[in-house]
């Protein structure tokens, strides 16, 4: 894995645990009743998705081998 996809994975997990962090304090809130709340709530998951996208396609790439579209397909 180079190092750049380890700086990617790394952003990935953090943003993720920060979005659990964010859901976690807006789901002790009022989410339905106080605006704080909801935008906490919509805010958590959006981080965690970018996180979780962010770490899974950085460790696919790494793991995956590169796609060659000049070559001809099962011929």
């Amino acid at each position: 894995m180079s190092p750049t996809n380890l700086l990617f994975v790394a952003i990935g997990v953090v943003s993720l645990l920060l979005g659990l962090a964010v859901l976690a304090t807006a789901i002790r809130g009022a989410p339905g009743t106080d605006p704080k709340s909801t935008a906490m709530l919509i805010a958590g998951m959006m981080v965690t998705a970018f996180g979780l996208l962010m770490a899974g396609f950085a460790i696919a790439y790494s793991s995956g081998k590169p796609l060659d579209l000049n070559a001809e397909a099962g011929r």
